[in-house]
């Protein structure tokens, strides 16, 4: 997104012409960010075989994983509905890895009839799939590494408390598990959360991983997960993938050598790939003073972008209508019957009722986590391609609503 003329563009279309064009609220993606972001990760790795594994939860629509296979990346699900989609997509069994948690193992064994590469993430669920397939099917295990890491607690996953992962302290009995079974390990993995901003947290999970590795003789990966930072703010720190792919590569080179072969370096981002690709496109319904507050209330909520209350997270807010107006401070608020905040106190452009405002770098866990609370339609979602807006998702009606309701009738 630029401004450019007095207006925001996207590929030289006017922001305001697509949501005059296909309504509000609005999702709109941009492809060719989404292609520069796969590219630039590629780039900072090019010394190494590297495999993009784009984190499909992130963004599920169907056009954006079949974008994603058609620029060379392969992708990560976690639940046997994304496997579908992705294989809907085009994507090849072999090029999906599914890194479920908490799961039953009949999901697990769904999982490998569709040929999937499966990825454990604890004990209990690594004896039943050794006793079932013993060294017929390969597998990777998701390992806990007890870093505390990542821009907020509920998104980091690599802590002591945390759900995810076999803890490293159980290694002796994992590695029994997996003798006594003959369980064929071809890939280890980590994730420790989102928003790194250091490359030394990076280092730190590589040091632990190619320690453990030694003790696996068969594997072809290691998978590094991701949770590089992207900038939702100006002047954010963001994290370095240039310099992380030199540090992070030179180290891994060098545990290769020791391991006697050289393996692929997986890592599996959601976020850095489609974050600031996307933008949640809103009308202002009124403009609410009180004593305190100027309130703009507009046509979406947390039912459509839950992360601001989910996560308290900041995403960029302008006014797309009157860019050029004097600025005033507002806090923008949704429909939804709860404290439904987009941002408190910013400095927009003067807003006016009927006024389109943008929410920036709403690509990643906007709409993949949207609901119908209040009985709200969730919203169409375009794409921006080669100049082009592309519907990509119709927005719901009333019929999408009830499709799957059983009315019963209290009358007889």
């Amino acid at each position: 997104m630029e401004l450019k003329n007095n207006s925001y563009k996207i590929q030289g279309l006017k922001l305001t012409d697509i949501a005059k064009r296909f309504g509000t609220p609005l999702y709109v993606y941009d492809a060719d960010k989404i292609v520069h972001q796969l590219q630039n990760l590629k780039n900072a790795f090019s010394n190494q075989n590297v495999k993009i594994k784009y984190a499909a939860k992130a963004l599920t629509n169907l056009s954006i994983l079949k974008l994603m296979k058609k620029h060379g990346a392969g992708v990560d699900v976690v639940s046997a509905q994304e496997a579908d989609i992705a294989l809907k997509a085009g994507f090849k069994p072999k090029d999906i890895l599914f890194t479920p948690n908490c799961i039953s193992f009949e999901e697990i064994v769904e999982g490998v009839e569709k040929g999937l590469m499966i990825n454990i993430d604890n004990i209990s669920i690594l004896e039943q799939f050794g006793h079932k397939y013993r060294d017929q099917v390969p597998c990777c295990i998701r390992l806990n590494p007890h870093i505390m890491a990542g821009g907020n607690t509920k998104i980091s996953t690599g802590h002591v408390d945390s759900k995810f992962g076999i803890s490293i302290y159980q290694l002796p009995h994992l590695l029994r598990v997996v003798k006594s079974n003959n369980v064929n390990v071809i890939g280890l993995h980590m994730h420790t959360g989102s928003d790194i901003l250091d490359a030394d947290v990076f280092l730190k999970m590589a040091e632990i991983l190619f320690g453990i590795a030694q003790d696996f003789p068969n594997l072809e990966f290691i998978d590094f997960g991701s949770g590089f930072k992207v900038a939702y703010k100006e002047g954010d720190i963001t994290t370095n993938v240039y310099d992380l792919g030199v540090k992070l590569g030179n180290a891994f080179d060098s545990f290769c050598s020791t391991y006697g072969k050289q393996l692929e370096m997986w890592f599996e981002p959601g976020k850095y790939l489609v974050s600031e690709a996307g933008c949640l496109l809103v009308k202002v319904n009124v403009i609410k003073t009180t004593p305190a507050t100027a309130f703009v209330g507009v046509d979406s909520g947390m039912n459509h972008l839950m992360r601001p209350m989910m996560y308290d997270s900041y995403h960029e807010i302008i006014n797309i209508t009157n860019p050029n107006s004097i600025q005033r401070v507002y806090t923008v608020v949704g429909y939804i019957c709860e404290t439904d905040t987009f941002g408190w106190d910013r400095k927009i452009h003067e807003v006016r009722e009927c006024d389109v405002l943008a929410i920036k770098k709403a690509g990643a866990y906007g709409f993949s986590m949207a609901s119908n609370y209040n009985s709200r339609y969730k919203p169409a979602e375009v794409l921006v391609y080669k100049g082009e807006a592309h519907v990509i998702r119709e927005r719901e009606n009333m019929e999408d609503i009830l499709r799957k309701q059983v009315e019963m009738d209290f009358d007889e």
